[in-house]
């Protein structure tokens, strides 16, 4: 049965990764139904970004195939994956600094063809009063919101978020985890994340990897617990 018919957005299967002869993912196979939350855990090193960037375009695989709806996405950029609605929100937190919000979220547009801001500032309205502040001026919170509100642009179909909490304040956490639940209704969610009560209260299934490779496979309810994921970190 292919993605296109088996209610999955995101299939990966045998997949293989490295920097150069640094080998980092070894045969990781995982599935993402539509509106799914998905999370990803384990300890430093483990391979987590590496997966998301292999997914995004942002590193080949070596081996294995990555496909959405059916369409293989190795080999494609990272611009026409996120073209295809596969957006990828990279754990540094990098903004373009000399730019205001504005001008950061006006990129996001051009880039995506979506214009209407309204759904970001609902989201984070704390934008709204920082839109003609330079990004570079902002907190890691603020820039957190502005990562994923110029993802969001496109509405996009998948969304892969790389340690979207850490060094934040317990507010924005819980704001986060908001936000990720009701983006949740109209797009898919894969979310590496090592705060275990935030992701496990989400999350539809949990995927767990060590030293590259899946170790654990998280679907019911009764495991998605932080003191069961505990051991993989």
């Amino acid at each position: 049965m292919s993605a296109a018919t088996n209610g999955h957005v995101l299939d990966v299967r045998g997949l293989n990764a490295a920097y150069g002869e640094s080998k980092v993912l070894f045969d990781i196979g995982i599935a993402v139904r539509d509106r799914e939350v998905v999370g990803c855990v384990g300890r430093n090193g483990a391979g987590k970004s590496t997966l998301l960037k292999s997914i995004a375009g942002f590193l080949r695989p070596t081996a294995g195939t990555v496909e959405s709806d059916g369409v293989d996405l190795v080999g494609r950029t990272a611009f026409a994956i996120a073209g295809m609605g596969i957006k990828y929100v990279p754990q540094d937190k990098k903004v373009f600094s000399d730019l205001t919000v504005r001008e950061n979220l006006e990129l996001g547009s051009y880039a995506s063809g979506d214009y209407d801001w309204d759904p970001v500032l609902v989201f984070f309205p704390k934008l709204k009063v920082l839109l003609d502040r330079k990004a570079g001026y902002l907190s890691g919170g603020e820039r957190q919101m502005l990562m994923i509100g110029r993802a969001i642009l496109g509405k996009p179909k998948l969304l892969l978020v790389d340690e979207p909490t850490e060094g934040l304040a317990p507010s924005i956490v819980s704001h986060l985890k908001d936000v990720f639940r009701e983006l949740s209704k109209s797009a898919a969610l894969v979310i590496v994340e090592q705060n275990l009560p935030m992701i496990c209260a989400i999350a539809d299934k949990i995927y767990a990897l060590n030293e590259g490779r899946l170790v654990a496979e998280l679907t019911e309810r009764e495991q998605i617990r932080p003191e069961v994921c505990e051991p993989y970190l």
